[in-house]
Protein backbone atom coordinates (compact mmCIF):
# COMPACT_ATOMS: atom_id res chain seq x y z
CA UNK A 1 0.00 0.00 0.00
CA UNK A 2 1.32 3.46 -0.93
CA UNK A 3 1.85 5.60 2.17
CA UNK A 4 0.50 9.12 2.46
CA UNK A 5 3.59 11.34 1.99
CA UNK A 6 4.02 14.15 4.50
CA UNK A 7 6.60 16.91 4.34
CA UNK A 8 7.24 20.06 6.34
CA UNK A 9 6.40 23.20 4.41
CA UNK A 10 9.40 25.05 5.82
CA UNK A 11 11.81 22.42 4.48
CA UNK A 12 10.23 22.72 1.03
CA UNK A 13 10.52 26.52 1.14
CA UNK A 14 14.19 26.32 2.08
CA UNK A 15 14.89 23.96 -0.84
CA UNK A 16 13.10 26.24 -3.31
CA UNK A 17 14.86 29.32 -1.94
CA UNK A 18 18.27 27.69 -2.31
CA UNK A 19 17.52 26.76 -5.91
CA UNK A 20 16.42 30.25 -6.95
CA UNK A 21 19.83 31.54 -5.84
CA UNK A 22 21.54 29.06 -8.20
CA UNK A 23 20.84 31.44 -11.11
CA UNK A 24 24.10 33.21 -10.29
CA UNK A 25 26.88 32.65 -7.74
CA UNK A 26 26.78 36.42 -7.18
CA UNK A 27 23.45 36.02 -5.41
CA UNK A 28 24.31 32.82 -3.57
CA UNK A 29 22.49 32.57 -0.24
CA UNK A 30 20.71 35.89 -0.88
CA UNK A 31 17.27 34.63 0.15
CA UNK A 32 18.65 32.97 3.28
CA UNK A 33 20.51 36.17 4.17
CA UNK A 34 17.39 38.29 3.85
CA UNK A 35 15.36 35.81 5.90
CA UNK A 36 18.00 35.74 8.63
CA UNK A 37 18.55 39.51 8.79
CA UNK A 38 14.81 40.22 8.78
CA UNK A 39 14.33 37.73 11.58
CA UNK A 40 17.13 39.27 13.66
CA UNK A 41 15.72 42.78 13.25
CA UNK A 42 12.23 41.57 14.06
CA UNK A 43 13.51 39.71 17.11
CA UNK A 44 15.27 42.88 18.30
CA UNK A 45 11.94 44.70 17.97
CA UNK A 46 10.24 42.00 20.09
CA UNK A 47 7.79 41.12 17.35
CA UNK A 48 5.40 38.23 18.09
CA UNK A 49 6.51 34.75 16.95
CA UNK A 50 3.93 34.64 14.14
CA UNK A 51 5.35 37.87 12.68
CA UNK A 52 8.87 36.48 12.90
CA UNK A 53 7.70 33.37 11.08
CA UNK A 54 6.19 35.52 8.33
CA UNK A 55 9.45 37.44 7.96
CA UNK A 56 11.45 34.23 7.56
CA UNK A 57 9.16 32.77 4.89
CA UNK A 58 8.81 36.12 3.09
CA UNK A 59 12.58 36.58 3.12
CA UNK A 60 13.11 33.08 1.76
CA UNK A 61 10.74 33.71 -1.19
CA UNK A 62 10.87 37.48 -1.71
CA UNK A 63 12.55 37.45 -5.14
CA UNK A 64 10.77 34.55 -6.82
CA UNK A 65 9.41 37.08 -9.33
CA UNK A 66 12.92 38.12 -10.44
CA UNK A 67 12.67 35.76 -13.39
CA UNK A 68 15.78 36.60 -15.40
CA UNK A 69 19.50 36.58 -14.75
CA UNK A 70 19.60 40.35 -15.43
CA UNK A 71 16.89 41.07 -12.86
CA UNK A 72 18.75 39.07 -10.22
CA UNK A 73 22.00 40.91 -10.93
CA UNK A 74 20.29 44.31 -11.12
CA UNK A 75 18.86 43.67 -7.67
CA UNK A 76 22.42 43.71 -6.30
CA UNK A 77 22.59 47.47 -6.77
CA UNK A 78 22.10 49.24 -3.42
CA UNK A 79 19.67 51.84 -4.83
CA UNK A 80 17.42 50.43 -7.54
CA UNK A 81 15.89 52.32 -10.46
CA UNK A 82 12.80 50.18 -11.01
CA UNK A 83 12.50 47.44 -8.39
CA UNK A 84 8.71 47.15 -8.42
CA UNK A 85 8.31 44.76 -11.38
CA UNK A 86 9.77 41.68 -9.73
CA UNK A 87 8.20 42.56 -6.37
CA UNK A 88 4.76 42.67 -8.02
CA UNK A 89 5.46 39.44 -9.92
CA UNK A 90 6.43 37.78 -6.65
CA UNK A 91 3.23 39.04 -5.03
CA UNK A 92 1.03 37.76 -7.84
CA UNK A 93 2.66 34.32 -7.63
CA UNK A 94 2.46 34.00 -3.85
CA UNK A 95 -1.04 35.34 -3.26
CA UNK A 96 -2.62 32.43 -5.16
CA UNK A 97 -1.71 29.98 -2.39
CA UNK A 98 -3.65 30.70 0.82
CA UNK A 99 -0.86 29.95 3.37
CA UNK A 100 1.34 32.47 1.51
CA UNK A 101 -1.30 35.19 1.06
CA UNK A 102 -0.16 37.08 4.16
CA UNK A 103 3.52 37.08 3.25
CA UNK A 104 2.57 38.04 -0.33
CA UNK A 105 1.65 41.50 0.97
CA UNK A 106 5.02 41.82 2.71
CA UNK A 107 6.86 40.83 -0.46
CA UNK A 108 4.82 43.18 -2.67
CA UNK A 109 6.23 46.31 -1.02
CA UNK A 110 9.68 45.10 -0.03
CA UNK A 111 11.41 47.67 -2.24
CA UNK A 112 9.34 50.70 -1.21
CA UNK A 113 11.68 53.29 0.37
CA UNK A 114 10.57 54.60 3.76
CA UNK A 115 10.13 58.17 2.50
CA UNK A 116 7.87 56.88 -0.31
CA UNK A 117 5.80 54.77 2.06
CA UNK A 118 5.78 57.19 4.99
CA UNK A 119 2.38 57.24 6.58
CA UNK A 120 2.06 53.51 5.83
CA UNK A 121 0.83 54.00 2.26
CA UNK A 122 2.33 53.66 -1.20
CA UNK A 123 0.25 54.40 -4.29
CA UNK A 124 -2.83 54.26 -2.10
CA UNK A 125 -1.99 50.84 -0.67
CA UNK A 126 -1.02 50.00 2.89
CA UNK A 127 2.67 49.18 3.41
CA UNK A 128 3.13 46.69 6.27
CA UNK A 129 5.93 47.13 8.77
CA UNK A 130 7.22 43.74 7.62
CA UNK A 131 7.77 45.15 4.13
CA UNK A 132 10.02 47.88 5.53
CA UNK A 133 11.92 45.24 7.53
CA UNK A 134 12.37 43.13 4.39
CA UNK A 135 13.53 46.19 2.44
CA UNK A 136 16.21 46.97 5.02
CA UNK A 137 17.24 43.31 5.29
CA UNK A 138 17.45 43.00 1.51
CA UNK A 139 19.73 46.02 1.18
CA UNK A 140 21.96 44.87 4.06
CA UNK A 141 22.24 41.44 2.40
CA UNK A 142 23.38 43.12 -0.82
CA UNK A 143 26.07 45.08 1.04
CA UNK A 144 27.50 41.99 2.72
CA UNK A 145 28.74 40.62 -0.61
CA UNK A 146 29.68 37.01 -1.17
CA UNK A 147 32.77 36.64 1.04
CA UNK A 148 33.06 35.98 4.77
CA UNK A 149 36.77 36.67 4.82
CA UNK A 150 36.75 40.38 5.70
CA UNK A 151 33.15 40.88 6.80
CA UNK A 152 34.09 42.04 10.31
CA UNK A 153 36.30 44.75 8.83
CA UNK A 154 33.56 45.83 6.41
CA UNK A 155 30.74 45.66 8.93
CA UNK A 156 31.28 49.17 10.29
CA UNK A 157 31.12 50.65 6.78
CA UNK A 158 27.90 48.74 6.09
CA UNK A 159 26.37 50.15 9.29
CA UNK A 160 27.45 53.68 8.32
CA UNK A 161 25.95 53.33 4.86
CA UNK A 162 22.66 52.05 6.21
CA UNK A 163 22.59 54.78 8.88
CA UNK A 164 23.11 57.46 6.21
CA UNK A 165 19.81 56.39 4.62
CA UNK A 166 17.79 56.51 7.85
CA UNK A 167 14.52 58.42 7.34
CA UNK A 168 15.09 58.27 3.58
CA UNK A 169 15.32 54.67 2.37
CA UNK A 170 14.78 53.10 5.79
CA UNK A 171 12.47 53.57 8.77
CA UNK A 172 14.63 55.08 11.57
CA UNK A 173 13.26 52.68 14.19
CA UNK A 174 14.43 49.74 12.09
CA UNK A 175 17.88 51.23 11.54
CA UNK A 176 18.31 51.53 15.30
CA UNK A 177 17.27 47.92 15.78
CA UNK A 178 19.77 46.86 13.11
CA UNK A 179 22.56 48.83 14.81
CA UNK A 180 21.86 46.98 18.06
CA UNK A 181 22.12 43.64 16.25
CA UNK A 182 25.19 44.70 14.28
CA UNK A 183 27.44 45.07 17.34
CA UNK A 184 27.62 41.27 17.57
CA UNK A 185 30.38 39.66 15.53
CA UNK A 186 28.30 36.48 15.46
CA UNK A 187 25.62 38.29 13.42
CA UNK A 188 28.06 39.11 10.61
CA UNK A 189 29.74 35.72 10.66
CA UNK A 190 26.41 33.93 10.50
CA UNK A 191 24.93 36.08 7.76
CA UNK A 192 27.94 35.37 5.52
CA UNK A 193 28.25 31.72 6.49
CA UNK A 194 27.99 29.13 3.68
CA UNK A 195 25.91 27.11 6.15
CA UNK A 196 23.27 29.79 6.64
CA UNK A 197 20.37 27.43 5.91
CA UNK A 198 21.52 25.29 8.85
CA UNK A 199 21.89 28.40 10.98
CA UNK A 200 18.31 29.38 10.17
CA UNK A 201 16.96 25.95 11.04
CA UNK A 202 18.83 25.85 14.34
CA UNK A 203 18.05 29.41 15.42
CA UNK A 204 14.45 29.59 14.30
CA UNK A 205 11.50 27.64 15.62
CA UNK A 206 8.68 27.49 13.12
CA UNK A 207 5.52 25.51 13.73
CA UNK A 208 5.48 22.15 11.97
CA UNK A 209 3.11 22.49 9.03
CA UNK A 210 2.70 19.09 7.42
CA UNK A 211 1.43 18.95 3.87
CA UNK A 212 -1.12 16.28 3.08
CA UNK A 213 -1.23 14.94 -0.47
CA UNK A 214 -4.02 17.27 -1.62
CA UNK A 215 -2.32 20.31 -0.08
CA UNK A 216 0.98 19.29 -1.62
CA UNK A 217 -0.75 19.31 -5.01
CA UNK A 218 -1.69 22.98 -4.47
CA UNK A 219 1.91 23.82 -3.53
CA UNK A 220 3.19 21.92 -6.59
CA UNK A 221 0.85 23.94 -8.84
CA UNK A 222 2.12 27.18 -7.29
CA UNK A 223 5.74 26.28 -7.93
CA UNK A 224 4.94 25.09 -11.44
CA UNK A 225 3.77 28.66 -12.12
CA UNK A 226 7.06 29.99 -10.78
CA UNK A 227 8.86 27.60 -13.15
CA UNK A 228 6.71 28.00 -16.26
CA UNK A 229 5.72 31.66 -16.10
CA UNK A 230 9.37 32.66 -16.50
CA UNK A 231 9.02 32.13 -20.27
CA UNK A 232 6.17 32.30 -22.75
CA UNK A 233 7.77 29.25 -24.39
CA UNK A 234 7.04 27.07 -21.35
CA UNK A 235 4.00 28.80 -19.84
CA UNK A 236 1.76 25.72 -20.03
CA UNK A 237 4.26 22.86 -20.12
CA UNK A 238 4.17 21.58 -16.53
CA UNK A 239 0.37 21.62 -16.46
CA UNK A 240 0.26 19.57 -19.65
CA UNK A 241 2.84 17.08 -18.37
CA UNK A 242 1.08 16.72 -15.01
CA UNK A 243 -2.31 16.02 -16.62
CA UNK A 244 -0.83 13.68 -19.23
CA UNK A 245 1.26 11.73 -16.71
CA UNK A 246 -1.69 11.39 -14.33
CA UNK A 247 -3.94 10.06 -17.10
CA UNK A 248 -1.30 7.65 -18.40
CA UNK A 249 -0.79 6.40 -14.84
CA UNK A 250 -4.51 5.71 -14.59
CA UNK A 251 -4.42 3.78 -17.88
CA UNK A 252 -1.42 1.81 -16.58
CA UNK A 253 -3.38 0.67 -13.53
CA UNK A 254 -2.08 3.06 -10.85
CA UNK A 255 -4.30 3.61 -7.81
CA UNK A 256 -6.10 6.90 -7.26
CA UNK A 257 -3.53 7.99 -4.67
CA UNK A 258 -0.66 7.08 -7.00
CA UNK A 259 -2.29 9.04 -9.84
CA UNK A 260 -2.47 12.10 -7.57
CA UNK A 261 1.21 11.60 -6.71
CA UNK A 262 1.97 11.38 -10.43
CA UNK A 263 0.22 14.71 -11.00
CA UNK A 264 2.34 16.31 -8.25
CA UNK A 265 5.49 14.87 -9.84
CA UNK A 266 4.42 16.30 -13.19
CA UNK A 267 4.02 19.79 -11.76
CA UNK A 268 7.46 19.51 -10.13
CA UNK A 269 9.42 17.70 -12.86
CA UNK A 270 11.05 20.88 -14.20
CA UNK A 271 11.64 22.47 -10.79
CA UNK A 272 15.38 22.48 -11.50
CA UNK A 273 14.85 24.91 -14.37
CA UNK A 274 14.83 27.63 -11.72
CA UNK A 275 18.62 27.25 -11.95
CA UNK A 276 18.58 27.82 -15.73
CA UNK A 277 18.69 31.49 -16.83
CA UNK A 278 15.52 32.48 -18.68
CA UNK A 279 17.72 33.95 -21.41
CA UNK A 280 18.72 30.39 -22.32
CA UNK A 281 15.15 29.08 -22.12
CA UNK A 282 14.01 31.80 -24.53
CA UNK A 283 16.98 31.75 -26.90
CA UNK A 284 15.84 32.08 -30.51
CA UNK A 285 18.04 29.50 -32.19
CA UNK A 286 20.20 26.51 -31.39
CA UNK A 287 21.88 26.30 -28.00
CA UNK A 288 25.63 26.20 -27.72
CA UNK A 289 27.18 23.16 -26.05
CA UNK A 290 27.76 25.25 -22.93
CA UNK A 291 24.14 26.39 -22.88
CA UNK A 292 22.82 22.88 -23.44
CA UNK A 293 25.00 21.60 -20.61
CA UNK A 294 23.30 24.16 -18.34
CA UNK A 295 19.87 22.97 -19.49
CA UNK A 296 20.92 19.35 -18.90
CA UNK A 297 21.52 20.19 -15.25
CA UNK A 298 17.84 20.88 -14.51
CA UNK A 299 16.71 17.30 -13.64
CA UNK A 300 19.72 17.05 -11.30
CA UNK A 301 18.55 20.14 -9.44
CA UNK A 302 14.98 18.85 -9.40
CA UNK A 303 16.33 15.78 -7.63
CA UNK A 304 18.50 17.75 -5.20
CA UNK A 305 15.59 20.06 -4.27
CA UNK A 306 13.22 17.19 -3.55
CA UNK A 307 15.66 14.60 -2.16
CA UNK A 308 15.87 16.07 1.40
CA UNK A 309 12.08 16.00 1.76
CA UNK A 310 11.27 12.80 3.62
CA UNK A 311 8.16 11.02 2.40
CA UNK A 312 8.53 12.19 -1.20
CA UNK A 313 10.90 9.46 -2.37
CA UNK A 314 8.58 8.06 -5.07
CA UNK A 315 7.47 11.49 -6.28
CA UNK A 316 11.13 12.56 -6.37
CA UNK A 317 12.11 9.59 -8.55
CA UNK A 318 9.15 10.05 -10.90
CA UNK A 319 9.84 13.78 -11.30
CA UNK A 320 13.64 13.73 -11.51
CA UNK A 321 14.43 10.90 -13.92
CA UNK A 322 12.38 12.10 -16.89
CA UNK A 323 15.47 12.57 -19.10
CA UNK A 324 16.96 9.18 -18.32
CA UNK A 325 16.83 6.49 -21.06
CA UNK A 326 16.41 2.76 -20.79
CA UNK A 327 19.84 2.11 -22.34
CA UNK A 328 21.62 4.42 -19.87
CA UNK A 329 22.37 7.18 -22.39
CA UNK A 330 20.08 9.75 -20.77
CA UNK A 331 21.02 12.42 -18.24
CA UNK A 332 22.06 13.41 -15.65
CA UNK A 333 22.47 10.07 -13.78
CA UNK A 334 22.70 7.68 -16.77
CA UNK A 335 20.37 5.21 -15.07
CA UNK A 336 19.37 2.14 -17.06
CA UNK A 337 16.07 0.29 -17.35
CA UNK A 338 16.45 -1.63 -14.08
CA UNK A 339 17.00 1.68 -12.21
CA UNK A 340 13.86 3.35 -13.53
CA UNK A 341 10.47 2.72 -11.89
CA UNK A 342 7.33 2.68 -14.03
CA UNK A 343 6.39 6.14 -12.72
CA UNK A 344 9.62 7.63 -14.10
CA UNK A 345 9.02 5.93 -17.45
CA UNK A 346 5.50 7.37 -17.58
CA UNK A 347 6.88 10.84 -16.81
CA UNK A 348 9.44 10.52 -19.62
CA UNK A 349 6.75 9.65 -22.13
CA UNK A 350 4.45 12.43 -20.88
CA UNK A 351 7.26 14.99 -21.10
CA UNK A 352 8.19 14.04 -24.67
CA UNK A 353 4.55 13.79 -25.74
CA UNK A 354 3.74 17.27 -24.46
CA UNK A 355 6.94 18.79 -25.85
CA UNK A 356 6.22 17.59 -29.39
CA UNK A 357 2.45 18.11 -29.49
CA UNK A 358 2.00 21.43 -27.66
CA UNK A 359 2.02 24.67 -29.63
CA UNK A 360 4.94 27.00 -28.94
CA UNK A 361 5.24 30.65 -30.01
CA UNK A 362 7.82 29.64 -32.63
CA UNK A 363 6.15 26.46 -34.04
CA UNK A 364 2.97 24.42 -34.15
CA UNK A 365 2.67 21.11 -32.32
CA UNK A 366 2.99 17.84 -34.23
CA UNK A 367 0.04 15.97 -35.67
CA UNK A 368 -0.89 12.51 -34.37
CA UNK A 369 1.00 10.78 -37.17
CA UNK A 370 4.14 12.86 -36.63
CA UNK A 371 4.03 12.43 -32.85
CA UNK A 372 3.52 8.66 -33.00
CA UNK A 373 6.44 8.34 -35.39
CA UNK A 374 8.72 10.24 -33.00
CA UNK A 375 7.58 8.17 -30.00
CA UNK A 376 8.05 4.88 -31.86
CA UNK A 377 11.52 5.91 -32.99
CA UNK A 378 12.45 6.73 -29.38
CA UNK A 379 11.19 3.31 -28.28
CA UNK A 380 13.31 1.73 -31.02
CA UNK A 381 16.35 3.63 -29.70
CA UNK A 382 15.67 2.48 -26.10
CA UNK A 383 14.88 6.05 -25.03
CA UNK A 384 11.25 5.41 -24.00
CA UNK A 385 9.37 2.48 -22.52
CA UNK A 386 7.51 0.35 -25.10
CA UNK A 387 4.59 -0.49 -22.80
CA UNK A 388 3.86 3.14 -21.81
CA UNK A 389 4.09 4.36 -25.41
CA UNK A 390 1.79 1.53 -26.48
CA UNK A 391 -0.74 2.58 -23.83
CA UNK A 392 -0.55 6.18 -25.08
CA UNK A 393 -0.97 5.15 -28.71
CA UNK A 394 -4.04 3.05 -27.93
CA UNK A 395 -5.74 6.05 -26.26
CA UNK A 396 -4.05 8.85 -28.19
CA UNK A 397 -7.12 11.04 -28.72
CA UNK A 398 -8.17 10.80 -25.06
CA UNK A 399 -4.67 11.60 -23.79
CA UNK A 400 -4.36 14.48 -26.21
CA UNK A 401 -7.69 15.94 -25.09
CA UNK A 402 -6.53 15.78 -21.47
CA UNK A 403 -3.28 17.54 -22.42
CA UNK A 404 -5.04 20.27 -24.42
CA UNK A 405 -7.59 20.92 -21.68
CA UNK A 406 -4.86 21.31 -19.06
CA UNK A 407 -2.73 23.55 -21.25
CA UNK A 408 -5.71 25.72 -22.18
CA UNK A 409 -6.46 26.29 -18.49
CA UNK A 410 -2.79 27.07 -17.82
CA UNK A 411 -2.67 29.51 -20.74
CA UNK A 412 -5.65 31.36 -19.26
CA UNK A 413 -3.91 31.52 -15.89
CA UNK A 414 -0.77 32.85 -17.58
CA UNK A 415 -2.75 35.53 -19.44
CA UNK A 416 -4.66 36.53 -16.31
CA UNK A 417 -1.45 36.62 -14.27
CA UNK A 418 0.20 39.23 -16.50
CA UNK A 419 -3.00 41.21 -17.00
CA UNK A 420 -3.29 41.68 -13.23
CA UNK A 421 0.19 43.15 -12.84
CA UNK A 422 0.17 46.81 -11.77
CA UNK A 423 3.82 47.80 -12.30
Amino acid sequence: MVKQPKIQLFDFIMSISETIDLISPLVANHHFKVAYIAYMIGYELNLPPENLNDLIIAGALHDIGALSFKERIDALQFELENPYKHAELSYQLLKTYLPFSKIAELVRFHHVPWNYGEGAEFSGKAVPLGSHILHLADRIAVLTGSSQMDILRRSKEIVRRVESQSNRLFLPELVEAFKNVAVKESFWLEVTSPFLSSVLKSRVTLPVIELQLETLLDVAKLFSHIIDFRSRFTATHSSGVAATAEYLAKLCGFSGRECLMMSIAGYLHDLGKLAVPVEILEKNGSLTKKEFDIVKSHPFFTYRILEPLKGLEEITAWASFHHEKLDGSGYPFHYKAYDLPLGSRIMSVADVFCAITEDRPYRKGMTKGQAVKVLEEMVKNSALDFYVVDVLKSSFEEVNRVRKRAEKAAAEEYRSFYENLTY
